[in-house]
């Protein structure tokens, strides 16, 4: 009897897994390596069902501070499910060849506790898929270091906004906020 309830039991769930899988936007259907570490990051995983700001950064640029802000945002907003993903790029030639260096701006020189990549492009034909897919969606691609993709909890993207506006401004907090009620 209980090997026949073991059996009816898996042959519901083994439907269920397919469908789980199918629920990830194709936007997050991409895995990346992660800063400092053998690990990747499955953006499914990690971020389905999820409001996501999605940022290409830069440690030698002048818009390097806003990883203060973006972390300030993420610190804000976590608990209501935004997480924001940090990607380095040298597509402007303002990031170090070193990853340990693009480790120590994030993670000491400002604290960075959301998730950050290696190094990527993120414009042009050898970006990312995941950076294709955001400026296809946006219709632009960054033009250049600390553009912000905001993404609602299916994988849309609700907003995009230039260098020049920091994570605390009033507009990139409201799409944020607007990204978490969908």
């Amino acid at each position: 009897m209980k090997a026949l309830t073991l059996i009816a039991l898996l042959a519901l769930a083994s439907p269920i897994v397919p469908a789980l899988a199918s629920e990830c936007p194709a936007l997050l259907q991409h895995e990346l390596p992660k800063l400092r570490s053998k690990e990747t990051i499955d953006l499914c995983q990690q971020f389905q069902g999820k409001a996501l700001v999605v940022v290409n950064t830069a440690s030698h640029c002048g818009f390097t501070p806003q990883f203060k802000g973006l972390e300030a945002l993420y610190q804000r907003y976590k608990g209501q499910g935004l997480e924001v993903l940090g990607v380095p790029s040298d597509d402007f030639f303002q990031e170090s060849d070193d990853e340990a260096e693009t480790a120590e701006v994030c993670y000491v020189n400002y604290g960075v506790t959301f998730a950050m990549t290696q190094t990527q492009p993120v414009r042009g034909s050898d970006a990312t898929p995941l950076f294709r897919q955001l400026a296809e969606q946006a219709g632009v691609a960054p033009r250049w270091n600390f553009y912000k993709y905001v993404v609602d909890r299916h994988g849309q993207v609700v907003a995009y906004f230039p260098s020049k506006v920091k994570p605390d401004d009033p507009r990139l907090l409201a799409a944020v906020e607007q990204a978490l009620q969908r």
